[in-house]
This record gives structure tokens, C-alpha cells and sequence, in this order.
């Protein structure tokens, strides 16, 4: 139901997979109450793991017998009066422009053709906010196109349009040049753009993490900082400072509901508090009193 009927994909149903065989180590599914469901949330607890672990196990749980009652196989929602464990969103780690500048400096220095696959990885992370999923199951077809953006196929198999600037284009065909050097002889078909020798036929998301810790080591940059998805919050995080409109913003990220999206105006707090302090007329008419 979740892959057909919601276009769920595979890393959402395999999370769901997880967590349902988790409770099931717990409770027979099939019988369990609110006793149980109970018990394991407090197991959870005990056990150390985060309330939005929890969160997300007791969300499985809910789709789950939600599912159940609705088609009439239980009478019952075991779920139903059962709160979710609250626990404050962190806000994101996010890079410098001076950060990035130094990795994207020195990834361009290296010529090779590993040199000219990780610019254009770092130009893509940052410069169209792409989840490393995502560029991992990039395609050929997908980039080669004579527009300014590329289409993205993200959570739930939906599409949206992802930018790509001049420098990003620009490192998309020096990489192009070079791409058969990653490919096997007898894999002449690859259709990833980020192609591998590796039984997937493509850059891992482990593959991609170690890539940039090590670009980051080189320039300077503290590795632990440094994530494809911390790229990816920069790539937000510094088009709200610059002004760009959350909608804008929910839109190039493919957030499904803009309150996650929200989380970026925390982030660059202090950049927007300047702005209204410089520009709004009351704020101004303080600052001349003083």
C-alpha cells in the first residue's frame, strides 16, 4: 500500500520495513495492545535512543494499524491514544562560505578525473541542495539538457527542478569528458552519471560521505563538519539569508510540507534580525532616539 498507493521509496519503505520488524521482536503485531505499544516505547527509552527515533517507530506503528483498522482486519487502533515522545528539532550543522570556497578551491586544483568528479559532486550538493540520494541515482538522461536546471526525482518519486549554474555546467562537462574512466569495459550501457565499478553501478551514499570528509581534510575544513546533506542545508540555509522566500526555498529542497522547511529561518536568525534592524522604518526610529 505505502509503494503503491503513496509512491513511498525504496529507503521510506525500508525504514518502515525496520521499524515494524523491530516491534515485532517486541510483540506479536497481530494481537499487541496499547500495553505493549507502551512497553516498547518505554524499552526504546531505556535503551538510549533519541525521541525522534522513538517519534518515527511509534509513526510506523500508527500507518500501520491505521492501515489495519481501515481495511478491517483489527477493531481496534492500539496507537491511537498514545502520545508521541517530543523532542526539540536540532537545528542544522551548516558550512561557511569561506568553508566551501576552500573545499570547492581545492577540488579544482586536482585535474584528475577523480578531481573533476568531486567539484562537480561539491558544485551539485551546494549549488542545487540535492539529497546524496538523489545525486547517487542521477542518470545521464537526467543532465544532459540545454537548460539552466535539471530534473530531480526525490522522496515519494516525486519531480522537481533542480538549478544548475554556470559553474556547475561548466564542471558537469569537464566530468563528462572523463566519465568513461569510472566505467568497466564491459559496462559500456551505465546509464548513472556518477557511474562506479562497484557492484551498484554507482557512487554509493557511504562512497560520497568519504569523498568529501577527505576533500574536506585537504582543505583545511574540519571533516566532522562536513556531510553531503550539511552541503545541502547550506545550500538553504544561505538562500534565506540572501533573501530567497520559503516557499522558494520548500520548492528547490522538494519538502513536502514547508514546516520543515521553517527550520532555515532559525538557522540564519541572526543574518535576518540584522536585516529587519537595517531596514525596518520602527527599527530605525529607535536607533535614532538612542
Amino acid at each position: 500500500m505505502m509503494s503503491a498507493e503513496r509512491g513511498a521509496g525504496a529507503n521510506t519503505l525500508a525504514a518502515y520495513r525496520r521499524d515494524l520488524l523491530d516491534f515485532a521482536g517486541h510483540a506479536d503485531p497481530a494481537k499487541a495492545g496499547r500495553d505493549e505499544v507502551r512497553g516498547f516505547l518505554t524499552g526504546l527509552s531505556r535503551a538510549g535512543l533519541a525521541a525522534s527515533t522513538q517519534a518515527r517507530k511509534l509513526s510506523a506503528l500508527r500507518q500501520f494499524y491505521g492501515f489495519l483498522y481501515g481495511e478491517g482486519i483489527r477493531t481496534d487502533d492500539p496507537t491511537q491514544t498514545i502520545a508521541a515522545p517530543q523532542a526539540r528539532r536540532p537545528l542544522p550543522k551548516i558550512l561557511s562560505g569561506n568553508d566551501l570556497e576552500a573545499m570547492l578551491t581545492t577540488a579544482a586544483e586536482d585535474q584528475t578525473p577523480q578531481g573533476l568528479r568531486l567539484t562537480l559532486i561539491v558544485e551539485m550538493l551546494y549549488g542545487g541542495g540535492l539529497r546524496v540520494s538523489e545525486l547517487a541515482g542521477l542518470t545521464l538522461a537526467a543532465v544532459r539538457t540545454k537548460e539552466n536546471f535539471i530534473r530531480i526525482t526525490g522522496k515519494g518519486n516525486k519531480e522537481r527542478l533542480s538549478p544548475m549554474s554556470g559553474a556547475a555546467r561548466d564542471a558537469l562537462n569537464a566530468y563528462l569528458d572523463v566519465r568513461s574512466a569510472f566505467i568497466p569495459k564491459d559496462d559500456k550501457n551505465n546509464r548513472y552519471l556518477f557511474a562506479s565499478r562497484g557492484e551498484e553501478g554507482f557512487l554509493t551514499r557511504r562512497r560520497f560521505h568519504q569523498l568529501l570528509k577527505a576533500l574536506a581534510l585537504k582543505a583545511g575544513v574540519n571533516p566532522e563538519k562536513v556531510s553531503p546533506h550539511v552541503l545541502r542545508h547550506a545550500f538553504a540555509t544561505h538562500l534565506v539569508e540572501g533573501g530567497a522566500d520559503l516557499r522558494s526555498v520548500q520548492t528547490l529542497l522538494g519538502h513536502a510540507d514547508i514546516a520543515t522547511t521553517q527550520i532555515y529561518t532559525h538557522v540564519a536568525r541572526d543574518h535576518l534580525t540584522k536585516v529587519m534592524r537595517g531596514a525596518h522604518p520602527l527599527a530605525k526610529a529607535v536607533k535614532k532616539v538612542r
